[in-house]
């Protein structure tokens, strides 16, 4: 008698049963690409940036969480949240390199079918900045359209950011931070503060004491750092593809990249290098 193939009988029929097709919605999310030029690179195009944005709806599900855990002063599982948002951001890194083998030509051949859509208006990367703390009002404009997204970003904005728990954690364990830096209002960005670099000096002075604080200032550094180079490669690329020309919708393009790139999100704890 043949021997039975281990992939045959229960094993393939999902007739009263959730199939991975099923679970994971395949053919809505297979469905979901949809070019609107015919021409062959549209289809990269679409897909590295769906793609994104499912890795970024990743990352605000582990940023909202590890903040949650900061504020509760439970650092080991925000530690992991963090780490996972790093893994996740040189995913993100990666795809440009996907992305730039679309050459200026190929591009040109579907651009104009793009109209007015631009990777600026995509609320969750907006979401991701806020929580990072590069807050600033009017990148609510685009969403006043659309009053669940406008709503929902709004209240990101007006929440204190990843590092604003940060430095709560720090003045509820004892350390000196400036009121003002505690108490303020959390739509603005954040401007860098003396006294705040001298409270992180003091952690960085003494890992044996405040191992966890350094830790957790550590995991910070390793998120803006790799946002800057997600961003630098941003910019890379749509220079490789478009040179300095307008983005679509209007967009400034390669100026407003090369600006962004000079934006710290947690300036102190790139200074303290330096004071220490």
């Amino acid at each position: 008698m043949a021997a039975k193939h281990p992939t045959s009988g229960a094993h393939t029929d999902f007739t009263n049963a959730m199939s991975y097709g099923d679970y994971l919605h395949l053919d809505t999310l297979l469905a979901a690409q949809e070019p609107r030029s015919g021409k062959h690179d549209e289809m990269l195009f679409i897909i590295i940036h769906q793609s994104s944005e499912l890795w970024m709806k990743l990352i605000l599900q582990e940023l909202a969480a590890a903040s949650a855990e900061i504020r509760a002063d439970h650092l080991r599982p925000a530690f992991k949240m963090l780490a996972r948002v790093s893994g996740i951001q040189n995913q993100l890194i990666q795809s440009w390199d996907v992305l730039s083998t679309m050459t200026p030509a190929d591009y040109l051949t579907f651009r104009d079918d793009l109209g007015q859509s631009s990777g600026f208006q995509s609320h969750q990367y907006r979401a991701i900045e806020f929580i990072l703390g590069n807050k600033n009002p009017d990148f609510l404009k685009p969403f006043v359209h659309h009053p669940d997204l406008h709503d929902g970003l709004r209240s990101v904005l007006e929440a204190p950011s990843v590092y604003d728990v940060a430095l709560a954690l720090l003045a509820k364990r004892g350390l000196p931070v400036p009121a003002d830096r505690l108490k303020r209002d959390w739509r603005q960005p954040y401007a860098a503060s003396k006294g705040v670099r001298s409270v992180w000096q003091t952690v960085y002075s003494d890992t044996g004491v405040y191992w966890d604080l350094y830790e957790l200032a550590e995991k910070l550094v390793d998120l803006e750092d790799r946002f800057q180079q997600w961003r630098f490669r941003h910019l890379t690329t749509v220079a490789r593809i478009i040179g300095a020309k307008r983005g679509t919708g209007g967009t400034a393009g390669v100026d407003y990249l090369r600006k962004a790139l000079e934006i710290r999100l947690f300036p102190e704890l790139w200074q303290v290098r330096t004071a220490l």
